[in-house]
């Protein structure tokens, strides 16, 4: 059956991300070969302790990370990690948790990495038990400030890395993890989105978060790759507030295959491909009245690109808001990133796009620019 099949079934609405890889889009489609292998463990059984200890030898492997451990998502990894700070790899202890008494229970972060990606990321943490110690201002937090956060009650640093935190006045990573480390405080990188984790863990990080299901396009999962003491103690809270978050087979031999799959991949013909399909639906909207496209780099450094429609509401006889409610006006919706639509722009992803869906995407921008139109005219 495809996935269209599916769809049609059960009467699900089509739809075409040209958003990113947000989850409650269904993140990236997952790759065939992966698809395989996920399809294969689920007519087995299979001893789970023997499976995370495979995917930590893969994860070390492809990250540089000392060990890793799958769970069911990012924001369950930040529970656990933050939870494995406060408790280590003391099964006694973690069976405690949330309650956190004559434990250290304070994890620090930057307020401009508060971030919302569905539930604040700060409930996450308070899931573990732990409480949130944010520092400096939204635009402003300089090395010390977190100096002065850290305290004795201190089990961690958090750092984030997306396109959500603000872009400007933060700590850089490498400065964040000195200063941390220099109070002899672990650091703890939430990049669910992002590429370079061997990066991070060689910058020093003692454990990086991040998704499966995004950048590596594999089934929904997270990844907890770092230090191996650290990873135990994440594998600990099975016996406490990590047992609802524990990943399933299918979601460990995907989290396996996805990161093999990403390690053999030809990072430069990608980032070409996508900078090739970004071009091309510049090209094909780039007349349209009011609207102005033009190709820009990711804002925290992976390798591609998206394509950003600039909307002037006078010209276009819209905002931003109304082209993008256009653009998903019709079978499939598609949905393209509204985030800096209050600033009159449109992001549109183009990396899960194949030739197919570009054209149908290229001829919906073009139908909602008309629409505008038609609407400016009355």
């Amino acid at each position: 059956m495809s996935g269209d099949d599916l769809l049609a079934r059960y009467g699900l609405s089509p739809l075409l991300n040209a958003s990113g890889t947000e989850t409650v889009f269904g993140a990236s489609p997952v790759h065939a070969d992966i698809i395989a292998e996920i399809a294969a463990i689920l007519a087995v059984s299979v001893d789970m302790a023997e499976l995370q200890a495979l995917a930590s030898r893969v994860i070390a492997e492809v990250t540089g990370a000392e060990a890793g451990y799958v769970t069911n998502c990012t924001s369950a990894s930040i529970v656990i990690a933050a939870a494995a700070a406060m408790t280590g790899d003391d099964p006694g202890r973690a069976e405690r948790l949330p309650d956190t008494q004559g434990l250290r229970n304070e994890i620090v972060l930057q307020k401009g990495h508060v971030v919302n990606y569905g539930s604040l990321i700060t409930g996450d943490i308070r899931l573990s038990g732990a409480r949130p110690v944010e520092l400096g201002a939204a635009f402003d937090a300089a090395p010390y400030q977190l100096r002065a956060a850290i305290g004795p009650g201190t089990a961690a640093a958090l750092y984030v890395v997306s396109h959500h935190t603000a872009q400007t006045g933060m700590i850089a990573l490498k400065d964040f993890i000195h200063e941390a480390h220099g109070a002899g405080v672990p650091v703890i990188v939430d990049a669910a989105a992002e590429y370079d984790w061997p990066g991070m863990i060689a910058a020093g990080a003692d454990l990086v978060l991040f998704s499966t299901q995004k950048a590596a396009a594999g089934p929904t999962a997270g990844i907890i790759a770092g230090r191996a003491d650290l990873v135990r103690a994440c594998a600990a809270q099975c016996f406490g507030v990590g047992r609802p978050m524990k990943a399933g087979k299918e979601a460990v031999i995907g989290a396996i295959a996805a990161l093999e799959r990403w390690s053999r991949r030809d990072e430069a013909a990608e980032q070409a491909a996508v900078l090739d399909r970004a071009e091309k639906l510049v090209a094909l909207v780039q007349a349209l009245p009011g609207i102005t496209a033009s190709i820009a780099p990711d804002e925290t450094g992976n390798p591609f690109y998206r394509v950003i429609l600039e909307v002037s509401p006078a010209l276009a006889g819209g905002d931003a808001h109304a082209l993008a409610r256009a653009i998903a006006n019709g079978t499939p919706r598609i949905i393209v990133r509204d985030l800096l639509a209050d600033r009159g722009l449109l992001q549109v992803d183009v990396r899960r796009l194949d030739a197919a869906r570009l054209a149908l995407l290229a001829a919906r921008i073009h139908d909602a620019a008309n629409a505008l139109q038609a609407l400016r005219r009355t």
